[in-house]
């Protein structure tokens, strides 16, 4: 912690459902002392912005029930920051498992000036080639888990499905809360996994356990993880497209860190996901097209019917001639320009031979959805309570029919369409 206050103190908050209440607080520090900490340290290399400062505070999570945590940091001078926190499962046994995206998190942080996007200069070519866990996050401190994740802790919650919590960091290390798991969700946003965690979510497929890709460029970047410090796994390591400067570029070629569909050693996303990213920005009606699709029972969705501003604002799409898992089902296909050019995002369904059942929304703006129109987070690009109500309803359907294990069991299966609506 670093603070020119006299003081501070933290408070931890569960997000999840609490009688109407999204988050319960279940813990506060005493009275800390402030202290402004040094300048962060750049490693040259790889430009990777790093705080390495003094602990300043411990914080023993015994006893706090596993979940999805907001630690606020409150200075006396009235300042606030957060620190997003996730005080993990260790059994998924018939639970429908959170996958929450941290890497994802830090590859876009530009604390200390460097993302894996932007370099100080505000330029790409000085962007960092690994970033650290070991700085804070800009901004308020939480804004990829508020919009892409937050909404979806509190509807599942409500549900009452039994639930369990992880992160693609905490499955890259150790699948063991995949294990037996009914379902398995990804948020809003998760676009960097490692090479280890693709391996343990599609085993989890391939063992029967459901898949919910609630966001779009999904699985999109292949990322290291590498030492810290003073600890493992505290960089995220992605060259994108200096790709050929990646240490493991000669020796290692499923290693190195760019996209997925892309050389050295190309394995497209849409063998998992079903579905392909393709472009960003784009703002665009959702449109269903499969209105007798089990998803969209209750929604009172007729073939047609669009729902303005869903679609955004990076898409993805059933792409012929890219790999996929068997059959899909596209139950929802919007028009859209990107860049001058016209295409379509998709939403697929697809079970695999374990009787595992798949969906992807094909639109990043799933999660932010299901809060449209209550500007909770200030923003909703447009959408409205309409759209709220419909993609509410639709996710309840998943995580209930997903919640009873293998979806081809308790779900009618997927209409191969694709030939039908691209031709080919």
């Amino acid at each position: 912690m670093s603070t020119t206050a006299a003081a501070f103190r933290v408070s931890a908050f569960r997000v999840g459902w609490y009688g109407g209440r999204q988050a319960r607080r279940i813990w506060t520090s005493e009275r800390i002392p402030g202290r402004a900490q040094p300048a962060p340290r750049v490693l040259p290399a790889t430009r990777t912005v790093r705080a390495d400062w003094p602990v300043t505070l411990r914080v023993d999570t015994s006893g706090w029930p596993e979940g999805a945590y907001l630690l606020r940091l409150e200075a006396e001078s009235g300042h606030q920051r957060y620190v997003p926190l996730i005080v993990r499962s260790t059994d998924g046994t018939g639970r429908t498992v959170l996958l929450h995206a941290p890497a994802t998190w830090q590859a876009y942080n530009r604390w200390g000036g460097s993302s894996l996007y932007n370099g100080a200069s505000g330029a790409y070519a000085t962007r960092s080639l690994a970033v650290s866990f070991d700085r804070p996050y800009d901004g308020e401190g939480a804004e990829k888990f508020q919009v892409y994740e937050w909404a979806l802790v509190v509807l599942a919650e409500r549900l009452g499905i039994p639930l369990a919590y992880t992160t693609g960091v905490d499955v890259h290390r150790d699948p063991g809360v995949l294990r037996g798991a009914h379902a398995v969700v990804c948020l809003g946003h998760d676009e960097y996994w490692t090479p280890e965690q693709r391996a343990h979510v599609t085993a989890a497929r391939d063992a029967g356990t459901n898949i919910a890709f609630l966001g779009a460029n999904t699985c999109f970047r292949r990322i290291r993880l590498e030492p810290g410090e003073a600890a493992h796994d505290r960089t995220v390591v992605c060259y994108k497209t200096a790709y050929r400067a990646d240490p493991c570029y000669a020796s290692r070629p499923a290693l190195v860190t760019t996209d997925y569909r892309l050389p050295p050693a190309p394995d497209p996303e849409s063998s998992l996901t079903g579905v392909l990213y393709e472009g960003y920005p784009v703002d665009a009606p959702y449109v269903v097209r499969a209105a007798d699709h089990w998803l969209y029972e209750g929604t009172g969705a007729r073939p047609g019917d669009g729902f303005a501003h869903l679609v955004g604002v990076e898409y993805d799409r059933i792409t012929p001639g890219a790999p996929t898992p068997g059959e899909l089902e596209i139950i929802a296909h919007s028009p859209l320009v990107c860049g001058g050019r016209a295409s379509h995002s998709d939403s697929a369904y697809y079970t695999a031979p374990s009787g595992a059942g798949v969906f992807a929304t094909g639109t990043m703006r799933w999660v932010e959805g299901l809060v449209a129109g209550t500007g909770m987070f200030g923003r909703d690009h447009g959408m409205d309570a309409r759209t709220r109500a419909f993609v509410t309803r639709a996710t309840e359907n998943l995580l209930r029919t997903f919640a009873k294990g293998p979806a081809a069991r308790h779900a009618p299966p997927p209409r191969a369409n694709v030939r039908e609506v691209y031709g080919a």
